[in-house]
């Protein structure tokens, strides 16, 4: 077939594609309402973020079980070097050179697209998550898979709600369906999925939110249970029930786990901060790709995920501090097992940050995780050698609800998540004590969490407050009128007083030649001179005009422009862009648009 018809054939294709599209588009319109079509996007995208879910955790489990089922035991292997940074410099070439664009860490991804970008997030995240997570993880960066998969559900949601044209409202409670389904079904928790997108992805709990967000998690959860069994992710017999007796030393836990989060949080940003001076790619990939290897070589159980290690130490098993390294026949010394968790707990912080600061990707429920289980278990060794008697598993289990609501700051979440995961129903208090004095421990320190301490230093964090919420999503650019009549500085009164007169404002911007804001005039100042003509030709604007206070940036957050109204009473205020005028924005156009963006949250 010659080229030329080749070419109309394949416009006539994609033209009949887009005619369908739209007859459907129409159908849609006519035949389905808004809140019924949500239900059937609900199932959608559950079933879409379920079968992610699956496809990352697959993906991951072959390539470890490819890359080190063979490793004895009781030896070191110099593969744990080499692996590490193999994978991170296979995700850096791929996002560099076959993708070419970010790819975004997981869960601070959502959140920015919520925040600042409308919902919106971009196609490719839609399986760029999978691929670089799945290169990172199995080849043994340790960080989890749960923000990837959730990035990848997100995305699935948002670029399925701007197919069919949804407002914001629906695109952002169809991205939190999407995040619910990709956290259900990699944990198999559908309860914990729907607390984690209320608590973290910041939905409203409404009931035009709860249905969809049941339906998109039990979905997800059947589809999971379909590919990976209906085993909870790390089973957890209890053999020692809970006693009022150990609320002391839960209590204790909580302030440890607190302070366990606040050094991980802290340790996080140090390192990160540090390599973002490092322009160079290369640079940042050799030295966090190796620091990881060093790490990973002298710490194995820092490998991956660290799934193994979790099981093990809800089984009161510390075995994994001693396997696959050069010091294993130290596994019966006691000092050595507390110094090998003293390592573990210190040393998970940096090898997580090294990950992603060399360029790989992964989320950090998992190391959250790895580090509350043998922080708890850890801490429960330490007690029984003053004789407590306490469970070391229970205190492993909570450990882990511990951790995960210092790090991630969703205690909630963190109480039905390990219930969930775990079986461990039974320790609901334990949980319920060990997680809330955690929470309240590390908000001493830290008033964000690692997903959203970033976001928060830029302005850029949407939170459950609404009105800040609705202001977040306000831009002064968008607001900005510029229908103000300009006048010259040596302008006279006489043209001043023309210029009023085609004129439906009565402030009047002065501006040289070059468009630099020299004042404004206000005619309310000027009406006992305006209509004396004598004063016309020998009176002049620069006389007449005064420099306004404040002024408005056009980058500036609109919570700090609502607080100069609120302060000033002023019902305009000028936008200035280094020094040019740009136009006003308005008290009542400000708060027109707030006002509408609080219906659209409070819609039910």
């Amino acid at each position: 077939m010659p080229l030329v018809n080749r070419r109309l054939y394949y416009f006539c294709f994609v033209m009949d594609i887009k005619s369908l599209w739209v007859r459907i588009y129409k159908w849609r319109l006519r035949r389905i309402t808004d809140r019924q079509f949500i239900l059937i996007l609900s199932v959608v995208v559950g079933f879409a973020g379920g079968l992610a879910a699956v496809i990352i955790k697959s993906m991951v489990r072959w390539i470890q079980q490819l890359l080190i089922s063979h490793f004895p035991s009781d030896m070191q292997n110099y593969f744990y070097f080499l692996f590490p940074l193999a994978g991170i410099f296979l995700t850096v070439l791929f996002v560099r050179y076959l993708l070419r664009d970010t790819v975004g860490h997981g869960i601070p991804t959502v959140l920015y697209s919520i925040s600042r970008n409308n919902g919106i997030i971009k196609r490719h995240n839609m399986f760029s998550s999978i691929v670089s997570s799945v290169l990172t993880v199995g080849f043994g960066g340790s960080v989890g898979l749960e923000g990837p998969t959730v990035a990848t559900g997100a995305a699935i949601g948002s670029n399925l709600g701007r197919l069919f044209r949804l407002n914001y409202r629906q695109i952002i409670l169809l991205l939190g369906c999407a995040s619910t389904a990709a956290m259900a079904s990699i944990f198999k928790a559908p309860i914990a999925a729907i607390v984690f997108s209320l608590e973290v992805i910041m939905l409203d709990l409404t009931m035009a939110s709860l249905i969809p967000l049941l339906i998109s998690s039990v979905t997800a959860v059947l589809i999971s249970y379909a590919f990976l069994g209906q085993n909870v992710l790390y089973p957890f017999d209890i053999h020692e029930k809970f006693m009022v007796n150990d609320v002391p030393w839960f209590i204790i836990m909580g302030i440890f786990a607190g302070l366990v989060s606040v050094y991980f949080t802290r340790m996080y940003m140090l390192i990160t901060s540090r390599f973002e001076m490092i322009h160079s790619w290369m640079k940042r990939l050799l030295f966090g790709g190796l620091g990881l290897g060093v790490l990973i070589f002298l710490v194995p159980s820092l490998y991956g995920e660290g799934y193994e290690a979790i099981n093990n130490s809800l089984n009161g098993d510390y075995s994994h501090l001693f396997d696959n390294t050069f010091y294993h026949s130290f596994h019966d010394s006691l000092p050595a097992v507390i110094l090998g968790f003293l390592v573990i707990i210190l040393f998970k912080a940096a090898a997580t940050s090294l990950t992603f600061s060399a360029g790989g990707v992964g989320g950090m429920f998992a190391p959250t995780l790895f580090l509350g289980a043998n922080s708890g278990l850890f801490f429960a060794k330490i007690l029984n050698l003053f004789n407590a008697q306490v469970s070391e598993s229970n205190f492993a289990l909570v450990g882990m609800a511990g951790m995960l609501s210092g790090i991630i700051h969703a205690p909630l979440t963190a109480i039905f998540l390990i219930a969930e995961v775990t079986g461990g129903y039974e320790l609901f208090i334990p949980l319920m004590i060990v997680a809330t004095i955690s929470f309240a421990t590390v908000r001493i320190f830290e008033t964000n969490s690692v997903y959203t301490i970033q976001l928060a230093r830029r302005g850029e964090l949407m939170t459950h407050d609404k009105d800040k919420a609705a202001l977040s999503l306000m831009q002064v650019s968008h607001l900005i009128e510029t229908n103000f009549n300009t006048i010259h500085p040596d302008a006279t009164l006489g043209e001043l007083v023309q210029v009023i007169s085609r004129s439906q404002r009565n402030i009047f911007p002065v501006v040289d030649e070059e468009n630099n804001l020299m004042g404004i005039v206000f005619v309310n100042d000027i009406r006992h001179i305006v209509f004396n003509p004598e004063l016309y030709d020998n009176t002049y604007v620069r006389d007449l005009m005064f420099m306004p206070t404040p002024i408005v940036h056009p980058e500036e957050s609109m919570e700090e422009v609502a607080h100069k109204f609120e302060t000033t009473q002023h019902y305009n205020l000028p936008v200035i862009d280094n020094g040019k005028y740009v136009g006003f924005v308005s008290r009542a156009n400000v708060f027109s648009r707030y006002r509408q963006l609080i219906r659209d949250f409070s819609d039910d």
